[in-house]
């Protein structure tokens, strides 16, 4: 067993305000299982890339063994190459037997190497860049995001075959693929970096118990450094009035004093000012004790949502219907039967490929919420409500390009709203100086739901809405979905975020 030895680590992008990293230092062992959590723009994929060295950084990071990341690049030249063709290029030694009982382990057949790589489903791409991964002996592995894109049958795939491994670090907001995969997680906090063994749930209720106690501890010396407070003023304003009666009185009104009384006076005077001075100390030593806690506390804002009320009850209604592609041989799907009425929140469901984004699309259309045309049949029947208003969230965020302020103009969206619901979102201030085209994945994200946040409407439409978007604003939306109860229509493959807000769930087969 070997360890990653990382000391006071301190990196920042060139152009960057802040530190990803300040003076960091750790150790892992590498044959962890270790879970990587932190919010969009914390760092996470940049310090995967910093163990592989490929930005210069302050500190020091010493390992013993070779990094190997997921998901390779593969270039559009290969995408139409089998993968058998040109899997050493992506890691140099890797042996097709090697790969091929990786992919048994996954449930695959050896087939899909021999086909060409773009013709394959997201599962099955993924399944082969997995198993190319692990191909090798004795590599130490960057694991990002692997379940991205991919559907629920796949994720159970990907969730047992990387259980039944260790020596990596995964970066996944999947809560349960982190529940089944890990067994230490390290978790870039907002002010610090913690290391601790167990799960995503055995972190999350540590987590919660800390917070707990770190909010009694806080409570504590502001009652504590309140009273100090009051007692001092009121200490020190009888050391003032004292003070002020030390010298000159009234032989009439105060005849039983005499010139006598002055020292006295200043005595009494005195230790009422240093009694003011032991206080002036306590309320420091008290605000030090405070600092740190609540540091790391997470405390997301409440985000708002505006829906409308549509008159009528039913907004979709669907009979028997289906959908063919003009230059397919077999529909996606038909039969398909279901109602989606104000207040419900149907959750679309099935492999890959069997249409949901398809269907999404069509009653986007068929309600004038998009122009685009689709090259399809229909068969059944679908029918929208008169002045449907929907508010959609696609899961391409390549059209995302250009400022801010542009994004707000071309939408007509309030830029102060929209910025606030970002920040609210965890998005630093800087983010909004620059491209879009610069956000990373989560960021992108984040963008079309604080969009769709902005849009009033009668329908939300959201096409895997959290791909990329990190653990804690997927439990922002889950509240706000909740507390606001909009109509929605959504395909998502998180499990956990699918069983807390469906009210029902339409099967595609």
């Amino acid at each position: 067993m070997a360890q990653i030895h990382v000391s006071h680590l301190t990196f920042c992008y060139e152009g960057g305000f802040d530190n990803i990293f300040e003076d960091v230092s750790f150790s892992v062992d590498t044959d962890w299982k270790l879970g990587l959590l932190g919010r969009n723009g914390k760092g996470k994929t940049t310090f995967l890339k910093l163990l592989q060295g490929r930005y210069p950084y302050q500190g020091t990071i010493s390992a013993n063994t070779v990094f190997d990341y997921f998901p390779y690049t593969v270039s559009e030249g290969q995408m139409h190459m089998p993968a058998a063709e040109f899997m050493e290029a992506l890691k140099p030694g890797c042996e097709a037997w090697r790969v091929i009982c990786e992919l048994g382990e996954l449930g695959q057949e050896a087939d899909v190497l021999y086909r060409p790589f773009g013709g394959l489903s997201p599962g099955e791409q993924t399944k082969i860049l997995l198993a190319v991964l692990f191909s090798g002996e004795n590599d130490f592995l960057l694991i990002d995001e692997p379940t991205n894109h991919l559907d629920q049958a796949s994720r159970e795939t990907v969730r047992r075959y990387l259980a039944s491994k260790k020596g990596f670090i995964l970066v996944s907001h999947d809560r349960d693929l982190l529940d089944h995969c890990v067994d230490h997680v390290l978790v870039l906090n907002r002010r610090s970096i913690e290391l601790q063994s167990g799960n995503f749930s055995t972190w999350q209720e540590n987590k919660r118990r800390r917070d707990q106690f770190e909010q009694a501890e806080n409570e504590k010396h502001l009652k504590e450094i309140g009273k100090l407070k009051q007692a001092a003023a009121r200490t020190s304003a009888w050391a003032d009035k004292n003070e002020s009666t030390k010298i000159g009185f009234d032989p009439i009104e105060e005849h039983d004093r005499s010139k006598n009384t002055r020292a006295f006076l200043g005595a009494k005077t005195k230790k009422m000012q240093s009694r003011v001075k032991q206080m002036e100390k306590r309320i420091h030593r008290e605000i030090q004790e405070k600092e740190g806690l609540l540091a790391d506390l997470e405390q997301p804002a409440d985000l708002k949502i505006m829906p409308l009320v549509h008159h009528r009850e039913t907004l979709v209604h669907m009979r028997e219907y289906g959908l063919q592609y003009e230059d397919a041989e077999e529909p996606l799907f038909t039969g398909l039967t279901f109602d989606i009425s104000r207040g419900e929140r149907i959750a679309l469901h099935g492999s890959n490929g069997c249409g949901k984004s398809t269907l999404l699309k069509r009653i986007l259309q068929k309600a004038g919420a998009v122009r685009e045309s689709l090259p399809v049949r229909e068969s059944g029947l679908c029918e929208t409500a008169a002045g449907l208003v929907i508010s959609y969230v696609s899961q391409d965020t390549s059209m995302l390009r250009g400022s801010v302020s542009e994004f707000c103009r071309e939408r007509e969206l309030d830029e102060s709203l929209f910025c606030a619901i970002l920040r609210q979102l965890d998005m630093e201030r800087g983010q909004f100086l620059k491209g879009m085209e610069e956000y990373s994945e989560g960021q992108k994200k984040k963008v079309l739901i604080a969009a769709s946040l902005l849009a009033p409407a009668h329908l939300y439409v959201w096409d895997e809405p959290l791909n990329y978007v990190d653990v804690f604003s997927r439990m922002q939306i889950e509240k706000l979905i909740l507390a606001y109860e909009p109509t929605l229509l959504f395909v998502e493959h998180d499990v956990r975020f699918r069983e807390k807000i469906a009210t029902g769930t339409v099967e595609l087969i």
